[in-house]
């Protein structure tokens, strides 16, 4: 029996001794390494190792916390979290039932944190290299991580999930300059751990460096309305962070406003229009067996037919709506508690061709890949980080970078084309409430868009 797993018995044993509606605890394992560079210069290298876990108490619809670096400390935490969740509990404990499981979920990849730092940063020196090789440079960031992680689940309803995981993410961006102008260009990617999603990225690598540089001299657009068609990395943006998070059940029941837009049933654009959040496709950076509160992974219609049809749930969120719960309660660590998060979120592919998409646009925009952006409930602001003119239905000059502006749901109305090449973008990572960052993944075919307010920048 290993040390996490003679913890976790110690536990149980203490989650009976203690009255509470609910007890609940996450037992870690982590290693991790890291490599930066800033400009030519390697900026930091190392590897990382943690162990912790923590407690979970509910009490009267009251919750405690309580997280320890040391888990030999943590079966004496237990009265700690009950004591807490009793001092604000003062209703009913509304959590969705769920049947308890007991499961052991192996990692499918090899673990990268194995891989010798040596040749991580063999291949970061070359992509460099390729960076610096390109003229009117001014500066340029890189960064990689990875992590392998084992936890252990267990809870006062018997259940016992032990599941492994690996991550990996690499980010790039090059900034050119010339008489006080100033443009970047990025590349970021992650995988489940394969390291082979990393490399060979050369040519990737040169094309990014050498864009920098052809924006200098890249025409700025009229600022308007447009039809404009997003790629597959800045519609998963899109969908990721101006609706995703408005289907996060915690936002909703909290905020009447919300509630009141946010209604089931509502039509929020075409029929062609599914959206979806689901955490049961195998092998992408949001993907997992169980979430952190035990909940098998589900496939969660958001918007089905143009209709909003279903939000995402911690067990407390679908226990308080009286819907079912979804799978999605999730933390980044032992550290902090579970709350209502993303996995993948993707639009559904459609059947029209790209070609078919810009062919009767007479002068549109099309925009690709993102630098930021920012939502304030149904109002959202996004940088893209390619712009080309559509002419007479074909691609026609690069552009400055734009910004698209909108209200969410009369964009959703405008999507007049869903196109039938759905990719997902791996190397996002998403913020909540001082969590970040996420593994997640969001995705899309194209999609086209009527009267979109574009600005330059």
């Amino acid at each position: 029996m290993s040390y996490l797993e003679t913890i976790a018995q110690r536990l149980v044993e203490m989650f009976h001794q203690h009255h509470a509606d609910y007890i609940e605890a996450r037992l870690e394992e982590n290693e991790g390494s890291y490599i930066s560079y800033r400009g030519r210069q390697l900026e930091s290298i190392g590897r990382t190792t943690s162990t912790g876990g923590s407690i979970r108490a509910l009490v009267r619809g009251g919750w405690g916390f309580v997280s320890a670096n040391d888990l030999s400390e943590l079966p004496d935490k237990v009265p700690l979290a009950v004591n807490q969740a009793k001092l604000v509990g003062n209703e009913a404990s509304q959590l969705a039932p769920i049947e308890p499981s007991v499961d052991k979920v192996p990692d499918a990849a090899r673990n990268p944190v194995t891989i010798p730092l040596s040749d991580k940063k063999q291949l970061l020196d070359e992509y460099n290299e390729i960076i610096w090789r390109t003229p009117k440079l001014q500066t340029s960031v890189i960064g990689y991580g990875d992590n392998h992680k084992r936890t252990i689940f267990i809870n006062s309803s018997d259940s016992h999930i032990e599941q492994s995981r690996s991550d990996i993410t690499l980010r790039l961006t090059a900034i050119a300059t010339e008489d006080n102008q100033v443009q970047q260009s990025g590349l970021s990617l992650g995988s489940r751990g394969d390291f082979a999603a990393v490399q060979g990225l050369q040519q990737s690598v040169q094309q990014m460096a050498n864009q920098a540089v052809e924006l200098l001299h890249a025409p700025q657009v009229k600022g308007g309305e447009y039809t404009v068609v997003l790629d597959p990395v800045l519609a998963g943006v899109f969908v990721h962070e101006a609706f995703g998070h408005l289907s996060e059940s915690d936002f909703v029941y909290e905020n009447d406003q919300l509630l009141q837009i946010m209604t089931l049933g509502r039509k929020f654009g075409s029929r062609e229009l599914n959206i979806v959040d689901s955490a049961a496709v195998p092998g992408l950076r949001g993907s997992y067996r169980y979430d952190d509160e035990g909940v098998p992974a589900t496939k969660t219609y958001l918007i089905r037919e143009g209709q909003l049809v279903g939000r995402l749930h911690s067990r407390e969120t679908a226990g308080k709506m009286q819907e079912k719960p979804t799978g999605n309660a999730r933390a980044i660590s032992y550290r902090y508690p579970p709350i209502v998060r993303m996995t993948n979120t993707y639009i559904e592919p459609g059947s029209i061709s790209f070609t078919d998409i810009i062919g009767d646009i007479k002068e549109g925009i099309y925009v690709k890949n993102w630098y930021g952006g920012m939502t304030s409930m149904e109002m959202f602001t996004f940088s893209a980080g390619e712009a080309y003119m559509i002419r007479n239905g074909q691609i026609a000059e690069m552009l400055r970078p734009v910004v698209l502006t909108g209200n969410v749901f009369t964009t959703l109305n405008n999507i007049d084309a869903i196109g039938n090449d759905l990719e997902m973008n791996q190397g996002g990572g998403c913020g909540k409430s001082g969590q970040s960052p996420l593994p997640v993944s969001n995705g899309s075919p194209h999609i086209r868009i009527q009267h979109c307010l574009i600005g330059g920048h």
